[in-house]
C-alpha cells in the first residue's frame, strides 16, 4: 500500500492481499558510476545477501574497491556472511536507515513501480520485482539523482 491523490474527503479504492508471498530485491548502486547490481531471491538470509555481495563484486572496476552500506539486520551480520575482498562493508549505526542511499531507492520502488498490485502467483512478484528494478537501472540519471549524497564522495 501507498500513498495517492484524491480528491478531499473521499477515500480511494485500492486493491489488498491478505497472502503471504514474497521476494526480496537485493540491490547495490555505485551513484558515480550510475552502475546498479541486483538479485531478487525468495528468502533473505546470509546465504542470500553473500550471493547478493559475489554479484556486486563482478561489477566492481578492475582497479577498484567498493563500499556497501550495510545496516545491522542479522543477515548483514552473520558470522557466515561471504564479503569478497574487493568489498569492504559499512556498517551504519543502529536505526538510522536514512543514512543509507539504497532505502531511498525502495521507496521510490514502491510509490512508483510496486505499489497498489494484486500478483496471482510467485511468478508473477518476481517479474514485478525484475521488472521495477530495470525501470530504475535503465535510467542513469535516475540512479545518480536518488542515491547520490554530496557527504559520499570518493576522493581519488
Amino acid at each position: 500500500m501507498t500513498r495517492v491523490w484524491a480528491k478531499r474527503g473521499t477515500r480511494p479504492r485500492a486493491p489488498r492481499d491478505q497472502r503471504r508471498i514474497w521476494a526480496y530485491i537485493l540491490g547495490a548502486v555505485c551513484p558515480a558510476r550510475r552502475a546498479t547490481s541486483a538479485l531478487v531471491m525468495p528468502y533473505l538470509n546470509a546465504a542470500t545477501v553473500s550471493a547478493h555481495l559475489a554479484d556486486v563484486s563482478t561489477e566492481v572496476a578492475e582497479d577498484a574497491h567498493a563500499v556497501v552500506v550495510l545496516d545491522g539486520a542479522g543477515f548483514h551480520i552473520a558470522k557466515d556472511l561471504a564479503i569478497p575482498r574487493n568489498i569492504t562493508p559499512m556498517r551504519l549505526p543502529a536505526y538510522s536507515p536514512e543514512l543509507n542511499p539504497i532505502e531511498n531507492v525502495w521507496e521510490y520502488l514502491r510509490g512508483n513501480q510496486l505499489s497498489n498490485t494484486v500478483y496471482e502467483s510467485y511468478d508473477e512478484i518476481v517479474t514485478a520485482c525484475s521488472d521495477a528494478w530495470n525501470f530504475f537501472a535503465q535510467d542513469p540519471e535516475r540512479v545518480a539523482t536518488i542515491t547520490t549524497r554530496s557527504w559520499a564522495t570518493v576522493n581519488v
